[in-house]
């Protein structure tokens, strides 16, 4: 059974994801194209014999933003619960429950908020600065936004969501016996994040120790998926997965098929 992860995926195409504005508490659609993605993504990684596989996820967080929200939705991945934003819904049939994992909104993985940036875009935020008389040199992981967040205000929301995460669901879920084909098969090892691209960037930065000051240099497309999971098979050191193994059992049990 593979050590826990964390799966981070960033919410599908919007108008101003295309064109580059930043993006924190306004609300914004996906597009046609958008949505189109996400259900591509769902049926290409998840799935028993995919990458993402729903028996295993052991909690989902999810942005307060509606675009997050959809893109779960998209998903597919056949929660038995309702989604929170839609509590006035009936239960899904059981025969369509592919995941019990618990669904929780949280500010903690809220996009970074831009304050007095939000809506432009990189290059209109630098022509600002210096009509402005500031420095036209402007970085969000070192100089944050003003009226918004700093990187330290993003550091400290995001270390408490992942100490919580890392206590509740990762340590001491190592080993044959963990995950739901361990040994008593109930168990779930699997986190599922649904959010934003800055503040993902800056948690899977963050997963690792790196201080956003230094500027994580990570890049997460719209509608894009990372694996985040542990060395040694040990929660005290966290990794970036960079690609994981094909699931042996999957082609073997094909084989046999084919010779029955």
């Amino acid at each position: 059974m593979p050590d826990p992860r964390v799966f981070i995926i960033r919410h599908g195409e919007t108008e101003w994801s295309l064109n580059g504005r930043h993006t924190g508490t306004t609300e914004l659609p996906l597009t046609s194209n958008g949505e189109k993605r996400i259900r591509a993504t769902g049926k290409a990684l998840v799935g028993d014999d995919r990458l993402i596989v729903p028996g295993n996820l052991a909690h989902i967080y999810v942005s307060p933003r509606h675009r997050a929200q959809r893109t779960l939705e998209l998903l597919d991945l056949g929660c038995r619960e309702r989604y929170p934003w839609k509590l006035e819904e009936g239960k899904p049939a059981e025969e369509e429950v592919r995941t019990r994992a618990p669904i929780q909104v949280t500010e903690g993985i809220r996009e970074w908020d831009y304050g007095d940036y939000e809506g432009l875009t990189s290059a209109r935020i630098r022509e600002l600065r210096k009509e402005q008389g500031l420095s036209g040199d402007w970085d969000i992981w070192r100089d944050g936004c003003p009226g918004g967040e700093s990187p330290e205000d993003v550091t400290q929301r995001l270390d408490a969501l992942i100490s919580d995460l890392r206590t509740r669901f990762h340590k001491h879920r190592f080993g044959k016996g963990a995950g739901w084909k361990g040994s008593d098969r109930t168990g779930a090892n699997d986190v599922l994040i649904v959010a934003h691209g800055h503040i993902l960037r800056a948690f899977a930065a963050r997963w690792v120790g790196k201080e956003l000051r230094d500027n994580p240099s990570l890049i997460l497309e719209a509608g894009g998926v990372g694996t985040l999971s542990y060395e040694h098979h040990r929660v005290e050191e966290p990794a970036i997965l960079l690609g994981g193994a094909f699931v042996v059992d999957v082609v073997e049990k094909e084989q046999e098929e084919r010779k029955a």
